[in-house]
């Protein structure tokens, strides 16, 4: 374990595990179609490829930058898109997939975005979903894990850009933050 994480919350294991259920799933919901998949960057890439490596239909794979910590431990309230081009997205069946869903205004934002955008249907996946009250109401249609209100890192999820290439999630220890 690296030294800054004060704990383990989910093993690589467990995820892979987690990860397999999920894909079948969507392997099942998805069945003769041809899928989208919209990963948050950069917090959702490594959760994204490893989903996508289990899907059983022709997957078409984009990236949308979008920023709500801006650095810090908590959300700034404010999503901002941070790219000027957005993919076609008129008549796809689209799977948005991010790392964590905690006050729910990424989600939320992003959402809204692709459904103006003409999308044929639009489901969410979440790798982590916090047990908390959200800023807006908003939940995912696939979730890995539930968690309670912790800042984690690991498995594409970072603290200041460091730790997302820890293959587990784990507590950061207070005297890193």
């Amino acid at each position: 374990m690296h030294q800054n994480i004060e704990r383990t919350l989910l093993s690589q294991d467990h995820i892979d595990s987690r990860i397999t259920e999920l894909s079948g799933q969507i392997n099942q919901d998805y069945a003769g179609q041809e899928l989208m998949v919209v990963m948050l960057l950069k917090g959702a890439m490594i959760f994204t490829a490893d989903i996508c490596r289990h899907l059983d239909m022709p997957v078409q794979i984009e990236c949308l930058k979008v920023s709500s910590y801006h650095g810090g431990t908590e959300s700034s309230g404010t999503v901002e898109f941070l790219d000027s081009r957005l993919p076609d997205f008129t008549g796809k069946h689209v799977l948005l997939v991010d790392d964590i869903l905690d006050t729910g205004r990424t989600l939320a934002a992003v959402c809204k975005k692709l459904q103006s955008q003409g999308v044929s249907s639009l489901k969410t996946c979440v790798l982590l979903s916090k047990k908390k009250e959200r800023a807006e109401s908003v939940d995912a249609h696939y979730i890995g894990f539930e968690i309670r209100d912790e800042f984690v890192v690991g498995y594409g999820l970072d603290y200041q850009g460091l730790y997302r290439n820890l293959p587990y999630i784990g507590i950061l220890a207070p005297h890193a933050i």
